[in-house]
């Protein structure tokens, strides 16, 4: 049980070799933080919809977005300020409307799982 930290070391396990796998499959905190926070944007219904619109048409402006998606413009705007914020979408200017798109990698995984 190397991996047990000291503070838990005193403790009985049961499969002791399983305990240090679990451990080992953690990681660090930080990474488990990292993807607790991508979940949770990935959480809300009006992000999570924004985001598979985006994944499978590709780059759309957020007036697009809000009939596609039923939403109004304002709250497309915040939804996509956040994630971009975040660093799961960026938008690109074509004169004065801007298109966005998913460039989180690990989000598009993600997406690729989801149906709407």
């Amino acid at each position: 049980m190397h991996l047990v930290p000291p503070d838990r070391a005193d403790r009985r396990t049961i499969d002791g070799h399983r305990v240090c796998d679990a451990i080992a499959a953690l990681g660090e905190p930080g990474q488990v933080r990292a993807w607790a926070d991508r979940f949770a944007l990935l959480s809300d219904p009006n992000r999570l919809s924004l985001l598979l619109a985006l994944h499978h048409t590709g780059p759309l402006a957020v007036s697009d977005l809000a009939i596609a998606t039923g939403m109004n413009d304002p709250a497309v705007s915040q939804a996509l300020r956040l994630l971009r914020a975040a660093g799961v979408v960026a938008g690109d200017k074509d004169g004065r409307v801007v298109r966005y798109r998913v460039v989180d990698a690990d989000v598009r995984g993600l997406l690729d799982h989801c149906r709407s």
